[in-house]
């Protein structure tokens, strides 16, 4: 008989008053808690005693816009806003938990590759490899245009271009500046560093210009786990060459299975094993002892919801506007510049589907993965059953109502059942790396270790 895979855990979290629509006014959202480096603490202490292997920080710079201006929903019912940055509080979380790893979301558009390589180095130093990178190729317009100043406007290929440019340089920096054994730290010779074993890099290229030794010596992991979310053709093909996890909002079993199938057989192209990459759903789970508590839970959650709240997220996200149009409207009579695909994507589930019916769907579901209701047992079961018939890897959680209450319901309830199935416990490994893959460091197979420091060899050095 085949053992059965550990099922690895992770909770899916955003550093503002509700994760995903505002449900920050419910006696268990969050609202006055959410900007207290306390919360953020006892919760990461939680999920550390329960073996969950990663706290997964989703962020952005931005907001939802229409018009290139934010709603006033957006103020005034806290949709994602206001937000801290999740970066400034991962070492006072590593600080008090063991084993917890930590993923942050920074992204490859309006940072510089030296910097956020030398934060994540530092992060992975002060956290003793517990730390990842959810590597984002894209940003909205308010983040690139009004935040940022930035004028230059990439194509969605474009993107994809200026991040491998992007995240190469961050790798010739973390894996081929420094020898392993460069780091010496001899008081009795007073040298502190072998500069012999230290390596200039050197990038000049359509994208990044950067050149120089590397101020952080060799830590951990040297390279931070590779989250990244990409799901159009080009997204797939990035995260097949580059990532070691796949973040992915799985609807059904189906199509999670097709969207893992893929991505693996793209890795094996880039001539690595399908292992290499670990793949993770969103879950969206309510869970109560019995069934009829569970679905009353989930009803209440869902009351929170609006359609209005839901037309500006889903505008912010999507880039498609529809506040204001009669909910009655077929999706097949729309016209639209903006978001052609997503409307054709309707339109072909059902040609009667309206502008409620989307908005309805988005109100309960937003971007969310999976939706389990039910008791453990049956919570269980179809945890098993997506992760078995789908060859998914793991599962992110998706708060309900925004506070610890829904993630203190799983580890009580489930986590026991999954336990007792053998399907989940105590993290392998110390690092974040080994708790996701089983190694300390890069795969052998991982394109990084076919870079070199120089970019170009022909590159004259100062």
């Amino acid at each position: 008989m085949n053992e059965k895979k550990r099922i690895r855990l992770g909770v899916f979290e955003m550093m503002n008053p509700s994760n995903g629509m505002p449900t920050w006014t419910h006696p268990e959202g969050r609202g006055d808690d959410w900007d207290r480096l306390d919360y953020w603490v006892e919760l990461a202490q939680e999920l550390d005693a329960a073996g969950f292997d990663f706290l997964f920080f989703a962020d952005t710079y931005g907001y939802a816009t229409l018009g290139g201006r934010m709603p006033e929903e957006v103020a005034a019912h806290g949709i994602q806003f206001p937000a801290l940055d999740p970066m400034l509080a991962i070492t006072a979380l590593a600080r008090a938990t063991d084993n917890l790893g930590f993923v942050v979301t920074s992204p490859t558009t309006v940072e510089r590759p030296y910097a956020t390589a030398r934060r994540f180095a530092s992060l992975d130093r002060f956290t003793q490899g517990r730390i990842g990178w959810n590597v984002v190729t894209g940003s909205s317009q308010a983040t690139t245009d009004e935040l940022f100043g930035v004028t230059e406007k990439l194509s969605h290929d474009g993107k994809y271009d200026a991040a491998d440019s992007f995240l190469d340089t961050c790798l010739r920096y973390w894996e081929h500046s420094w020898d392993d054994d460069a780091e010496v730290r001899d008081r009795a010779r007073r040298v502190y560093a072998d500069p012999a074993k230290l390596h200039r890099v050197e990038v000049d290229d359509a994208y990044q210009r950067s050149q120089g030794i590397f101020a952080v010596p060799p830590t951990p992991q040297r390279t931070p786990v590779l989250f990244q979310a990409g799901t159009s053709d080009r997204g797939r093909a990035y995260a097949a060459r580059n990532a070691e996890a796949v973040f992915i909002q799985g609807q059904t079993i189906e199509s999670a299975a097709a969207h893992v199938h893929d991505i693996r057989d793209q890795a094996v192209r880039n001539g690595r094993h399908p292992e290499d990459i670990a793949v993770v759903t969103g879950m969206t789970v309510t869970v109560a002892p019995t069934r009829a508590g569970a679905e009353a839970l989930r009803a209440e959650y869902e009351e929170l919801l609006g359609r209005d709240d839901a037309a500006v997220m889903f505008a912010g996200i999507t880039g498609l506007d529809l506040t204001g149009l009669d909910p009655e409207t077929r999706v097949v009579d729309l016209t639209t510049d903006l978001g052609q695909t997503l409307i054709q994507r309707y339109a072909r589930q059902d040609p009667e589907m309206r502008v409620g019916d989307i908005l309805d769907q988005f109100r309960t579901k937003a971007i969310r993965g999976f939706q389990v209701t039910g008791t453990p047992e049956e919570v269980a079961d179809e945890i098993e059953a997506i992760i078995d018939g789908s060859g998914i890897d793991g599962i992110m959680l998706e708060p309900t109502f925004g506070g610890p209450a829904a993630y203190r319901a799983f580890i009580e309830l489930v986590v026991p059942v999954l336990a007792g199935r053998g399907r989940v416990g105590t993290p392998e490994g110390s690092t974040l790396r080994e708790h996701i893959s089983g190694t300390p460091r890069l795969a052998a197979t991982h394109r990084a270790h076919r870079l070199t420091a120089s970019a170009s060899p022909h590159t004259p050095v100062d």
